[in-house]
């Protein structure tokens, strides 16, 4: 290996040892020895590879690949950026056009809900759908930072998506126009005869007065129970699951959050907290993500509400940005949500009480009538208050 080839080796695999020093800062109680052999069989595999290979391989290249290896070994919402996507990390900075998908990966680019009243819902994608390409660029070895980023542009611009859904072969190419997305606000009906129905697509700051609001409503045209819908709600950073859980709950624990290397935080209901008191039961699905899981769980652990559908999302980390010496970093998950007694959500999702399955429906098809989830929760309410 020439001098020049041993410098260049030297000045790629700079990002990795920062990486496994951002790695060692948030992992102080292993052992240093610990990290050592794994450094020094990848040093061998780099060797191996670029001195090996039937071809010249660019240790760039090759360098960048074990970057985001090591990012996507970590969970689906980490991510290695460059010191392009470095530089544009600043949310408020993106172009103002999206399509309303909230994303996570397997295998490819998963779609976790798409936001009521977006394009996305408006051409009936739903949880569950694969993104294979977007825009001819294939999502196989696209992060969830880089796939939410490429779905953004200007207002009015197009963006081809093309979409799997279940077990179907056949792909789905839908073409979507960009507008300005904004989850709309708690939806509020009457669901049967004394029960009241509020459905929400996002959790803010402005949800717990939202759905106070909302209750007081339904009690007026004579609700006597609720049914809280958190099918599709996957819009919201996790801390605000917490406030809008203290609408519904009086005392007790309401969550933990886990910080590496640092004091777990507990969160629990004080005074003034559980203003609504009806019963309630609260629909889940694999489209509850973030805040809405915190809601469910602090629900589910003070057995206010039964949960009735299937498995939530399991997303619910807090992501921060870590800096690399060359202008890349490190898009990782820093810390966790935990139900209320202490048991992991991130991940593994949240389980029903009451297990419903949603009905399968094909891409462009009109789902069947009736709601089988909504209508054993309403069976559950009326069976608990014997009417």
């Amino acid at each position: 290996m020439t001098l020049r080839t041993r410098l260049g080796i030297i000045f790629v695999t700079a990002p990795v040892l920062a990486f496994v020093l951002v790695g060692g800062l948030l992992a102080r109680t292993h052992p240093r020895d610990e990290a050592y052999p794994h450094l020094r069989i990848f040093d061998e595999v780099f060797s191996l590879t670029t001195n090996g290979y039937v071809e010249s391989v660019d240790p760039g290249r090759l360098m960048h690949g074990a970057m985001h290896g090591l990012a996507d070994a970590l969970d689906a919402d980490s991510a290695y950026l460059t010191r392009e996507e470095a530089r544009s990390t600043n949310e408020a900075a993106w172009p103002p056009g999206d399509v309303g998908l909230v994303l996570t990966r397997q295998y490819y680019l998963r779609v976790v809900a798409a936001v009521a009243g977006s394009p996305a819902a408006a051409a009936g994608l739903r949880g569950g759908d694969y993104l294979r390409i977007i825009d001819r660029t294939p999502t196989r070895d696209m992060s969830v930072w880089e796939g939410t980023r490429v779905l953004r542009g200007a207002v009015g611009s197009t963006v081809t998506l093309t979409v799997l859904r279940g077990n179907a072969t056949d792909p789905h190419v839908v073409t979507l126009t960009r507008a300005r997305v904004s989850p709309p606000p708690p939806a509020a009906m009457m669901a049967a005869d004394g029960v009241g129905l509020i459905s929400l697509a996002a959790i803010e700051a402005d949800t717990p007065a939202a759905l106070t609001s909302a209750v007081a409503r339904l009690r007026t045209s004579g609700a006597r129970a609720l049914v809280l819908d958190l099918r599709a709600c996957a819009t919201g950073a996790p801390p605000e699951g917490i406030a809008a859980a203290r609408v519904f709950v009086a005392s007790g624990t309401l969550g933990h959050l886990d910080t590496r290397n640092a004091p777990r935080e507990t969160y629990a209901a004080a005074a003034g907290d559980g203003a609504v008191t009806l019963p309630l039961a609260v629909l889940i699905g694999g489209g509850t993500s973030g805040a809405a899981e915190v809601l469910a769980a602090a629900l589910q652990g003070n057995a206010r509400g039964e949960l009735v559908g299937e498995r939530t999302a399991g997303r619910v980390a807090r992501q921060r940005l870590f800096p690399l010496p060359d202008g890349a970093a490190l898009w990782m998950s820093h810390a966790h949500y935990l139900s209320t007694t202490g048991q992991p959500v991130h991940g593994r999702g949240l389980q029903p009480d009451l297990a419903v399955e949603e009905p399968d429906v094909e891409f462009g098809a009109a789902p069947p009538p009736g709601d089988p989830a909504r209508e054993r929760a309403i069976e559950r309410l009326r069976a608990r208050s014997g009417s």
